[in-house]
């Protein structure tokens, strides 16, 4: 907003495109000043008799006066040193990585480029060298000739098969119509043949000798987890793989390539993942949880931190085999008497000892009662969410599940030996991995970006088989990038948008329509200002840009001590200091620390031996000073009377201390102004930190009679079903116990009334939250609209440069057969505005109003007391 005279000017799209307003202080009334037909205008500023304001990189003159428009002819000359072709370091940028067969070479995409890195000798080599064009998802062939990975370089994503030194003509397979993103390309042991799947929930395989690609089978559900896994049997002509069922579960199904047929092998009630087959042919392997039920809803808070534990099973695939897991037992061995050689006749050749040749396996699966065939092997049941498949029947297992509050350190890798019937830790802290054709060599990733090639005979020392990723090096020419990028940027529209018809967009022309301001993209950050212009158009949530080759510069970590301040006496006094909890380092309060001890009122008055005036900017001192040592001198007067020296340790930011500080007024203000009946629950988002705090906030104050739940400023995240049964749960019996008070069955619940506060900044999740809270009927919602940005983004392909743009793939709908919420928020039961004046007096209105209504609430609706009945007596005559 800008104040010019008796007017206010602003910027809004109130009528479609963003033009300049004017609210009249006298008469009230909000009037269009400038009529916009084209690009939005983006922002403004007034000055002397005029407001400057851009348009999409434009610049004009409004005349306050005449109130006529000026567009402004500016020339600049520059170097533009951001579109000149440059070399740049890719690892970084690895996306996807394979280990060729023998585990010589590792392969990688990086940069929209696929090279290889040697594990011993050699030089890194780009297979590809094609800036400006997205190649994606390596995958090298078992008989070592061929990588094959998916390129735009025709516009649209195809099959690209080319030899492994990167020479020769490449084959090019085009993956049908219409056009889409494809994922994991596997080949077949034969190296003939290679399947894959697409955004499509479509798994395909292709011969390459024809080229035409073969569906197998459809995904019920979209998900951000991509688990179709198909993976080859040792003939290559059978694909494992999994489906999800309408429960959610996967199960494992086989599909035969000679009839076209794909069988379900697994019965539904557990669910099944990560199929690989024994190389000899005999076992498909496979493992299984029955606790997965909890975790099915990936959109659902109450999927949080739930443990899946699977175990490993064994598919017996034909009747007449053995188990592998039949009893053992130890048999004294009968020692024959040695037989005497036999002398060849004299003068008689030796014969020749030929190799026996390696007999073909051949699958044949039985699936009458396969059921029975199904064993459980000696594996500790554990959260495994991976299998590999070595030499005959050796099996690596990664273990490991993220949770949320808990930082994750990678995964486990184990080494299991079916003949041994043994299972022995390989690796900790594996962020990557993937095992050669051969099973002798496997590639792993530790940390953010050390890989890896060493044996699988035994657990690798430290350090050994480092590769040299910092080689890997790709020519960049930055305009070609960007023409790729742009394309990208639209494709992600038309194949990731919830509603395919982009709700009336014709994202062909839009694309069409931008695409000449190309032309001028001088910096990486012109383009993503076109990118959010353009975007813009689907008039949605969620439409995010990000990321990219934006130069980073040198950041000077100014220090900060966690405090307000004021100047009185001509030197700088500490007005508040902020508590923290010392305990968690993300919340470490400086001058509260043990020792330090600084208060309200005291006088900063001198950093490590400066002295400091009020003259002087306080923050000049802590410059270059976050998380190091720094001597302050504090004292109670201005003179130096009665100073101290303390050490502190300032921090990088005080949003966390500060943010902990509203929290905590609030909660004591609920708790005065309800005299200790009401509790205070604040949600910052539906994500990993609302969870922790509901769950810190909400069952720590059980026992009082109702709750404010606070939601303003929710960033959104999950769809928070587990705070609202929690919110919901109405009470259904006591105990009573010989020792101690009576409980209340369900145990964590407030039974008393419940009202939550929303605003305008909370939105996505936090959109859903108080649309649910108001579904279920808890209590009113106090405060103002919310966002309004209820749809939902999941795993979208990375621009070849880091960054990214999203496309909302999952959309909201009610029950009641309407759109819902989205672009349109959830309105308050009760419109509360958070004053300024209030909140400078140090009020909030919006808090205030819901204990009000809260209190008479229970006024009105006391909570019953119930009264425990007297124990009956069986022997009352």
């Amino acid at each position: 907003p800008m104040w010019v005279g008796n007017k206010v000017y602003f910027l809004s799209d109130r009528t479609g495109t963003v033009s300049l307003y004017a609210y009249d202080t006298g008469s009230k009334r909000v009037s269009q000043v400038i009529n916009n037909s084209g690009l939005d205008i983006k922002s403004a500023s007034a000055g002397p008799g005029a407001i400057a304001y851009e348009q999409f990189g434009t610049l004009h003159l409004y005349d306050l006066g005449s109130g006529k428009t000026q567009k402004l002819k500016i020339t600049l000359a520059g170097d533009l040193p951001g579109v000149r072709p440059r070399y740049e370091k890719a690892a970084s940028r690895i996306l996807n990585y394979g280990i060729s067969p023998s585990g010589a070479r590792a392969v990688f995409q990086a940069r929209g480029e696929i090279l290889t890195v040697p594990a011993e000798k050699g030089d890194v080599r780009n297979l590809t060298n094609s800036s400006g064009v997205a190649d994606r998802d390596p995958a090298w062939s078992p008989d070592g000739k061929w990588i094959a990975y998916f390129s735009d370089e025709s516009g649209e994503y195809a099959l690209h098969i080319r030899e492994q030194s990167g020479q020769g003509e490449v084959k090019k397979i085009s993956l049908g119509s219409p056009p889409s993103y494809f994922y994991s390309p596997v080949w077949s042991p034969d190296s003939k043949k290679i399947a894959f799947h697409d955004k499509r929930l479509n798994l395909w395989y292709v011969e390459v000798e024809k080229g035409t690609p073969v569906k197998v089978d459809t995904d019920l559900y979209d998900h951000p987890e991509r688990s179709l896994d198909p993976t080859w049997a040792p003939d290559s002509k059978w694909i494992a793989y999994t489906k999800r069922l309408r429960s959610q579960f996967h199960a494992v199904f086989v599909h035969s390539l000679e009839t076209g047929k794909s069988t379900q092998i697994t019965d539904g009630l557990s669910d099944a993942r990560y199929p690989v087959w024994d190389k000899n042919g005999k076992y498909l392997y496979f493992a299984a949880s029955t606790d997965y039920g909890t975790s099915t809803g990936w959109l659902d808070m109450s999927s949080y931190n739930r443990l899946v534990s699977r175990s490993v099973y064994a598919v017996v695939l034909k009747r007449d085999l053995p188990s592998p897991l039949a009893p053992e037992s130890d048999e004294e061995k009968i020692q024959e008497p040695p037989k005497a050689p036999e002398k060849p006749a004299e003068g008689a050749a030796k014969p020749e000892e030929k190799p026996k040749p390696k007999e073909a396996v051949t699958i044949t699966i039985d699936f009458d009662n396969i059921s029975q065939r199904i064993l459980a092997l000696p594996i500790p049941a554990r959260p495994y969410n991976a299998l590999f498949a070595g030499k005959t029947g050796i099996l690596f297992l990664l273990e490991g599940q993220p949770l949320v509050g808990f930082p994750f350190q990678g995964l486990t890798l184990h080494k299991f030996e079916l003949e041994k019937r043994k299972v022995e830790k390989v690796l900790d802290n594996v962020m990557a991995f993937d095992l050669s054709f051969n099973g002798e060599k496997m590639l792993y990733r530790l940390g953010p970006d050390r890989w890896f090639i060493a044996a699988t005979a035994q657990p690798p020392k430290p350090g050994e088989g480092q590769l040299k990723t910092d080689q890997m090096e790709v020519r960049v020419e930055p305009r070609a990038e960007w023409a790729q990028m742009y394309h990208e940027a639209w494709r992600i529209q038309r194949d990731f948008l919830y509603d395919p018809g982009a709700h009336g967009l014709d994202l062909a022309a839009a694309e069409k329509k931008y695409a000449p301001y190309l032309e001028f993209v001088a910096h990486r950050a012109d383009l993503s200002y076109l990118f959010f212009e353009m975007l813009g158009n689907l008039v949605l949530g969620h439409t995010y840009v990000s990321g990219g080759d934006v130069p980073q510069p040198a950041r000077v970590p100014g220090g900060l001590l966690g405090a307000d301040y004021k100047i009185e006496n001509g030197r700088y006094r500490f007005a508040r200091v902020y508590n923290g909890e010392n305990w968690n380092p993300q919340l470490r309060a400086p001058l509260t620390q043990p020792g330090v001890n600084v208060v309200a009122g005291e006088y900063l008055l001198a950093v490590n031996g400066r002295e400091v005036r009020a003259s002087d900017s306080v923050y000049s001192f802590f410059e270059a000073t976050a998380n190091k040592s720094v001597l302050l001198k504090v004292g109670p007067n201005p003179d130096g009377k009665d100073a101290r020296d303390v050490t502190v340790v300032p921090v990088e930011s005080e949003f966390g201390l500060r943010n902990l500080a509203w929290i905590e007024d609030n909660r004591r203000k609920v708790d005065q102004l309800s005299a200790g009946r009401l509790a205070y629950v604040y949600l910052p988002n539906t994500g990993g930190p609302g969870f922790i705090n509901f769950n810190r906030y909400y069952f720590s104050q059980v026992g009082r009679e109702g709750a404010v739940v606070d939601e303003r400023f929710n960033g959104g995240g999950s769809v928070a079903d587990y705070m609202i049964d929690f919110l919901k749960r109405p009470l259904l019996s006591y105990w009573h116990t010989r020792e101690g008070e009576d409980f209340a069955t369900p145990f964590a619940s407030i039974f008393g009334p419940k009202a939550m506060l929303i605003n305008e900044f909370a939105g996505s999740g936090g959109d859903f939250l108080p649309w649910a809270f108001r579904k279920s009927g808890i209590g009113p919602l106090i405060g103002k609209r919310t966002w309004g940005g209820l749809v939902g983004i999941y795993d979208y392909p990375q621009l070849i440069d880091g960054g990214g743009v999203t496309a909302p793939r999952l959309a909201f709908w009610n029950p009641n057969g309407t759109w819902d919420v989205e672009n349109n928020g959830v309105a308050p039961d009760f419109e509360v505005e958070l004053d300024p004046k209030a909140i400078r007096e140090g009020r909030d209105p919006q808090l205030e109003k819901a204990v009000e209504w809260l209190l008479d609430s229970l006024k009105k609706n006391p909570l019953p007391k119930h009264q425990r009945p007297a124990f009956p007596n069986y022997y009352k005559k």
